[in-house]
């Protein structure tokens, strides 16, 4: 944090008491997204005891690919999927994971698939199963399209030398370029749209599960501000003990926040099997949405 406040107008204490973030993470010059996902997948592949050549599909929720095409397929050929299974990318931002289980699970329900994601440092693999005890027991899912101004990186066009054409008319040389804009966000617009349309999908999406609130053993939000984590505790009546947030240590990681939480999770033994976990995401378009999820 203070390398971030060397180069913006900001320090340390600023951020942490208005974040809850004190420490982040950058990539190498040796690592970018592939590779990360690539890793991550694998350690998902391992944990689900589950070979690369049986994956069937593989969706990456990301909003910076390193192809505008898509990275999905780049992450396919480095796991060796000999099949070669579709693989797309999901752009929804701070929403992708939730979004992209939710594709995944209806996948499942109309084709028999096994799932994979990636993106960043965060893989899910979700498999079709015959108990009734685990699995995704509903979801909620919005986009708010007017929010748009509120957060986004759009696309600004570059400035250009002018010529003049034979027939008189202005021309741009050499030809216009675009590029996107750095993120544009309106803090405060975005957290009071967190903090009250989280927990009304939240509990739609239980409403939907026939569970009650007080059947969540876990709430599990995108790791983008701890102010709005706690505040969605509370309208949730969920007692601080029962969060999940790993965000001091790694700050917002857009998509990959909701799976890099729940892998420690899992893997530290605070989240076991018969969980249930409260998940949502929300960000960038607008978009939200939210899944309760029993963990097998």
């Amino acid at each position: 944090m203070m390398y971030l406040a060397k180069i913006v107008d900001t320090n340390d204490e600023w951020i942490s008491v208005r974040t809850g973030i004190h420490k982040r993470r950058v990539l190498s010059g040796r690592d970018n997204l592939t590779t990360l996902a690539v890793e991550a997948s694998r350690k998902a592949l391992q944990m689900a005891e589950v070979d690369p050549d049986d994956v069937d599909l593989l969706l990456m929720c990301t909003s910076t690919p390193e192809d505008l095409f898509g990275s999905a397929p780049q992450i396919q050929k480095a796991l060796g999927c000999k099949r070669n299974p579709l693989a797309y990318d999901i752009t929804a931002a701070c929403s992708g994971f939730v979004l992209g289980l939710v594709s995944a699970a209806c996948h499942i329900r109309d084709r028999g698939t096994c799932i994979l994601f990636g993106d960043a440092a965060g893989a899910v693999v979700v498999q079709a199963c015959n108990s009734e005890e685990d699995g995704l027991f509903g979801f909620d899912v919005h986009s708010d399209g007017d929010g748009q101004r509120h957060l986004n990186a759009s696309i600004e066009e570059n400035e250009t030398d002018k010529a003049l054409g034979s027939n008189g008319s202005i021309l741009d040389f050499p030809p216009r370029r675009s590029s996107y804009s750095c993120i544009q966000m309106n803090g405060k617009e975005v957290f009071r749209f967190a903090v009250r349309c989280v927990p009304q999908s939240i509990e739609s999406a239980l409403e939907k599960a026939g569970l009650p609130a007080s059947s969540i053993d876990w709430l599990l939000l995108h790791q983008a501000n701890q102010r709005i984590i706690d505040a969605v505790a509370t309208r949730l009546d969920v007692p601080s003990e029962r969060i999940i947030s790993n965000l001091a240590n790694y700050g917002n990681t857009s998509a990959a926040s909701i799976p890099l939480a729940l892998d420690e999770a899992v893997r530290s033994g605070k989240v076991r099997a018969g969980h249930t976990i409260a998940a949502a995401g929300f960000g960038a378009g607008l978009t939200w949405g939210s899944a309760i999820v029993r963990w097998g």
